[in-house]
């Protein structure tokens, strides 16, 4: 828990995070998207075809829970990885010099 309550570290661990959900999305591209909502979506497509007046957005459009803040995770390190690597290079200077 002591992690939580010093900033470099806090950094440090969100970093690692973003790494991580982004390597395993490029492992798998499909691995944050499975989610147990999407058997519900299928149901609503299905209803949305029976009564197109109502325009819901798909279930497993949402993302929600800790599969959807590890996709996001996964998102930023896609879109902003210099600045990821830029952040862990400077944080990895941090640990080892500094700490």
């Amino acid at each position: 828990m002591s992690a939580f309550f010093d900033f470099s570290s806090l950094v440090t661990i969100v970093l690692l995070m973003i790494c991580t959900c982004t390597y395993l999305r490029e492992l798998r591209p499909t691995i944050f998207d499975h989610s147990p909502l999407e058997s519900m979506a299928n149901n609503n497509l299905q209803q949305s075809q029976q009564h197109p007046q109502q325009n819901s957005q798909p279930a497993h459009l949402k993302r929600e829970g800790v599969i959807g803040f590890l996709w996001k995770l996964s998102r930023i390190g896609e879109r902003l990885s210099p600045y990821v690597g830029a952040g862990c290079a400077i944080m990895a200077m941090h640990v080892l010099f500094f700490k």
